[in-house]
């Protein structure tokens, strides 16, 4: 690649793929001055002399000792994994893929547990309280590491670090350059260093269709909302401009000037709102028209903070797995690599808000207990206990004991439990798991970011099924039995099966269709915020 394309290697590959591969030996890397704290991905710089020191200390890395210096060259020393608030994004998702590559690679070499003992502590610890000293070395720690995973995936250590620092972005990028630059450019894809998920190209594909809405074609100005909610047969001036944008979006397939709420504008209402995540009664009120108001560039800027994401999902596998999308809703369960059936779920509040993480179910627990949090007896039930002494009575609850001041307090089994009749554990350090709740009629909600971080499912007997479903003693009404005790009974796989908890706002689905959804958790603004310079 040539070298002022080098300069802006994040934007381009973001863009048009990645023609990463260099056959000659690359030119000595300078230090890319351009980045200052105003320009920067990130605001917080590297020494250059902690650099030497740390690989001194860190012979495990002493034959990247090169790489790391090219790789901060490039950001002129800004950190990559850190910045003034805590871990990035990033960070958290090169950890998921780290863990999934020793799992599937059964590479124990990959492992690191000192990287993993100071990221469990820094993902909990005020980023305030930790020392410069921590901080650089939990950095370069993080460098050192990835350059190991690259090694092993892209094969062999003569990687070139300055190109695959891609992977993290150094720069805030200008959107209308970028739009401008994308249309002209038409970049050879090499695909060694491609992401490994086909996310990402499904993604730059609609990217490039985004973008030519933008530049070619008038979107228009923002739609009045209906007072009332559009139907089938009725007469508007907005119709028009609806069918119009539908179009250009590819949910309708013919349009017209007219004015008239036709049955075909209906099926082009019904995919739009599948697509976004609305009811599906292909009416148009109010959360339809906004989301039809979003502009184009603003899409664009999603899409491109969701391509970021998708260069740390590993490979697409034809193996089991389960997938939860946050932001959707919705568990994903996979059998030989196809989605062989979906789940509603219920997530965490914007202030619980559930974990991103990648770990592997092991068990199947019926018949629950609930190990009521302290946060929660704490805030919730002492408070409660004091208006009604029978509280604990009422709601099935028993204390088994004393942690400080406050009671150790757990739910018995029964149909009015917090998990309801089933959870499935997959042991993390979040204390995250699948489970059942009394509260179905929750799911029927649009959106569903109810819970305390835990993840409620709409159908736990179906998982439980399809994870036992290789042994015949496991039937129907075995399992209904066991989600009816009034004790836990605990049932251990024989086979775990991996699960990703992911936090995508825009994915192309098993139908090839383009999906939206709120940034419930707003990672998208704080993406928002680093990646784009601000006009």
């Amino acid at each position: 690649m040539k070298n002022k394309l080098g300069r802006f290697i994040f934007i381009i590959t973001l863009l048009t793929g990645c023609n990463l591969i260099q056959q000659k030996k690359p030119s000595a890397v300078t230090r890319d001055t351009t980045i200052t704290e105003i320009t920067s991905f990130n605001t917080i710089f590297l020494d250059s002399a902690v650099v030497d020191r740390f690989i001194e200390d860190h012979i495990t890395y002493i034959n990247f000792k090169e790489q790391f210096f090219d790789f901060y060259k490039e950001r002129n020393f800004e950190y990559a994994w850190f910045d003034s608030t805590g871990i990035t994004e990033q960070a958290n998702h090169f950890i998921n893929l780290l863990n999934n590559s020793i799992l599937t690679l059964q590479d124990s070499s990959l492992y690191n547990a000192q990287l993993m003992a100071i990221y469990d502590s820094l993902i909990k610890k005020d980023i305030n309280r930790v020392t410069i000293k921590e901080r650089n070395n939990a950095e370069l720690l993080f460098t050192g590491q990835f350059f190991m995973y690259a090694s092993k995936v892209y094969k062999g250590s003569d990687i070139n670090a300055a190109e695959l620092g891609w992977f993290i972005p150094r720069k805030k990028i200008d959107l209308t350059a970028v739009l401008d630059s994308t249309l002209k450019n038409k970049i050879q894809e090499d695909e060694l260093y491609f992401p490994l998920n086909s996310q990402y190209k499904k993604l730059q594909n609609y990217l490039s269709k985004y973008i030519e809405i933008d530049k070619n074609h008038n979107w228009g100005d923002t739609i009045e909302k209906p007072k009332t909610v559009l139907k089938k047969g009725m007469e508007d001036e907005r119709v028009a401009i609806i069918k119009q944008k539908l179009f250009l979006l590819g949910d309708l397939q013919v349009t017209d000037s007219s004015n008239i709420f036709d049955s075909t504008l209906v099926s082009a209402v019904k995919k739009f709102q599948r697509r976004m995540g609305l009811t599906i009664d292909g009416n148009i009120g109010s959360k339809m028209m906004e989301e039809l108001n979003i502009p184009i560039k603003e899409r664009i800027s999603q899409l491109l903070i969701n391509m970021e994401r998708a260069r740390w999902m590993p490979a697409d596998k034809d193996t089991n797995y389960i997938l939860v999308n946050i932001p959707e809703y919705k568990m994903h369960v996979y059998d030989s690599g196809k989605n062989v059936f979906d789940i509603k779920v219920i997530v965490g509040t914007a202030t619980n808000s559930t974990v991103i993480f990648t770990d592997k179910l092991k068990y199947i627990v019926f018949s629950p207990y609930w190990n009521v949090p302290s946060s929660i007896v704490q805030k919730e039930i002492v408070p409660a206990l004091k208006k009604n002494p029978n509280y604990l009575a009422k709601n099935n609850m028993e204390i088994t004991g004393k942690s400080g001041s406050l009671p150790v307090v757990r739910q018995k089994p029964g149909p009015n439990n917090s998990l309801g009749l089933v959870k499935f554990l997959f042991p993390n350090s979040f204390n995250i798991y699948f489970h059942d709740t009394p509260n179905h009629d929750l799911f029927t909600a649009t959106n569903r970011s109810f819970s305390h971080g835990c993840i409620r499912l709409s159908e736990p007997k179906k998982l439980a099924q399809y994870l036992l479903r290789n042994d015949s003693a496991w039937t129907s009404q075995k399992i209904d039995s066991c989600m009816h005790l009034q004790k836990e009974k605990w049932i251990t796989l024989d086979k775990p099966i991996p699960v990703f908890i992911v936090y995508f706002t825009a994915w192309v689905d098993k139908d090839g269709n383009l999906n939206f959804r709120k940034d419930i958790y707003g990672h998208d603004a704080k993406m928002n915020e680093k990646l784009f310079v601000k006009k």
